[in-house]
């Protein structure tokens, strides 16, 4: 038994992923799966909790099989996910009703929230981190008013990852940095604020025990064990929320170590003392970190990859053909286009992703500003490189308010996530922060996490800090140019303006948000 196994339970799939106990990726196995509508409910991102733990079961088969081991060569396994999907279960603890982590569909239970508990989401914020905009409260509120007979029937509540790991050993729990995420969660304490939930007419009884991340829960039982090929000599391991554990597997363990995620959405996280209060005007998320005495400030630039997906299959068919023929991705392609593009882009500005207002969270509509109708300056290879530039500009404005309020001095940051795979995009990023940007060799830190937690609960590593440092290595590191710096510090400044206006547009109804929180009214 000499493996450890990682189920990650992202937004649009789910995967198991065996290492060795050096953190040397053994096997993969991925399964799509998709969150649909609930009928008849806006906005519902409804989990489909029994068809989904099929998906589960055969990406553990299949991760088994393709390393060509049995279930008795895993020590332990863990499990990590998507961050604000829940989980409501029974008495007997059988699951009664799931939603995915960007469900909005109590947006009339957070007006109603603010309308008549006056002052009662800033109270909440000033000891969890969190807003109403993805919490569990006004999802539990609208359980209530729109599913009476589910919610009369809850015992239990968890988060996804816990949810397939009680479904692995039968006890169900949860840890800080994933379950710090439904908002009813004390910050210092690294424990659940029943208070909370009874403040607001809800039930105050149905918090599950919290265990820290590392935390040996039991072993595989005899149910599971058929379905997932597992042994049940396996043991399971408290896992932690993707973005935590993420940071740890790439090695972001210690205060004062920063990290942008670069993915769908971006993420910027620095580790902070968990008695850091949370910033008085809201603008920033404070999760509770998976190491013991840290909580994570972090903000959320949206869209960022997608973005880019999206102007890669909408204008760049001629980049698809060319790097089809030259035998190379279109994205390395379009990186080196601009990189023959000027600092600035020729002073194009892409209008998407605010910088993180977490108090009151909405974007512009999306569009680019400042086009040029002359083809030698802009064109594919100028607005691709805007791109990068503005989700760099927009990163280094969440880390100057996240500076603002913690002290932190950031002079180095990880970088990772598909962004970090390419040449010019994490020099972009060490330019407009003004940092050293290290690029991590491993290419599944979210996974490494959850391994290195089943590792700590057996013994293999003594602590997750510990598992990091022996774990995590570097592939590139990337200094910044100073003079490129001061070009983008004026960027960043004519960017912030032109996005106020952009904002007071879609107020105006002239244009339309490319997002906004639940139960905002503007």
């Amino acid at each position: 038994m000499n493996y450890l196994m990682a189920i990650d339970a992202g937004t649009g799939s789910v995967r198991a992923v065996i290492f060795d106990t050096l953190g040397n990726q053994v096997s993969v196995a991925q399964k799509e799966w998709t969150h649909l509508e609930e009928e008849g409910v806006p906005n519902s991102m409804s989990f489909d909790f029994d068809a989904n733990w099929i998906l589960v079961c055969e990406c553990i088969k299949e991760s088994l099989s393709r390393a060509k081991l049995s279930g008795g060569d895993i020590a332990a396994l863990s499990a990590t996910s998507m961050r604000e999907g829940i989980v409501l279960y029974d008495r007997e603890g059988r699951e009664l009703w799931a939603v995915a982590n960007v469900d909005a569909r109590a947006g009339e239970e957070v007006r109603f929230l603010k309308e008549n508990f006056k002052g009662i989401e800033e109270e909440f914020y000033k000891e969890s981190g969190q807003t109403f905009a993805l919490g569990a409260i006004p999802r539990i509120l609208w359980l209530k008013n729109n599913r009476p007979e589910i919610y009369e029937r809850v015992a239990k509540i968890s988060m996804i990852g816990d949810w397939i790991l009680a479904r692995l050993c039968g006890v169900i729990a949860t840890d800080p940095s994933n379950g710090g995420t439904t908002g009813v969660f004390s910050l210092k304490n690294r424990t659940w604020a029943h208070e909370m939930a009874a403040k607001v007419g809800l039930k105050d009884d149905i918090f599950p025990e919290v265990l820290e991340v590392g935390t040996l829960m039991g072993s595989v039982s005899k149910e599971a064990g058929v379905v997932t090929g597992l042994s049940t000599k396996t043991k399971v391991v408290m896992g932690g929320g993707d973005v935590q554990l993420g940071s740890a597997g790439l090695g972001v363990v210690d205060i004062g170590q920063a990290a942008i995620l670069g993915g769908s959405f971006w993420q910027q996280v620095v580790n902070i003392d968990k008695n850091t209060p949370p910033p008085i005007d809201m603008n920033i998320r404070v999760n509770p970190h998976v190491i013991q005495n840290q909580s994570q400030a972090e903000g959320i630039t949206f869209f960022s990859g997608l973005v880019m997906r999206w102007f890669r299959d909408a204008f760049c068919d001629m980049e698809k053909l060319e790097a089809k023929e030259q035998g190379v991705d279109v994205y390395t392609l379009l990186e080196e286009k601009a990189s023959k593009v000027p600092v600035g882009s020729y002073g194009i500005l892409p209008i998407f992703s605010d910088s993180m207002k977490y108090a009151k969270w909405y974007h512009a509509a999306p569009s680019f500003l400042n086009l040029s109708i002359d083809p030698s300056i802009c064109n594919r290879a100028s607005m691709f490189r805007s791109l990068q530039e503005n989700a760099a500009i927009v990163s280094g404005i969440n880390l100057d308010k996240i500076r603002d309020f913690t002290g932190v001095k950031i002079d180095e940051i990880v970088f990772a996530g598909g962004a970090s795979k390419g040449r010019l995009w994490p020099q972009i990023v060490a330019d407009v922060t003004g940092c050293r940007v290290k690029i991590p060799k491993v290419t599944e830190a979210t996974a490494l996490g959850a391994a290195m937690a089943a590792g700590v609960g057996v013994g293999v590593y003594e602590s997750m800090a510990d598992a990091a440092k022996k774990l995590v290595l570097w592939d590139r590191v990337y200094e910044p140019n100073l003079k490129n710096k001061k070009i983008y510090d004026e960027i960043k400044i004519r960017f912030e303006k032109a996005y106020e206006v952009q904002l007071k547009l879609v107020d105006d109804n002239i244009t339309t948000s490319m997002w906004k929180a639940p139960g905002l009214v503007l």
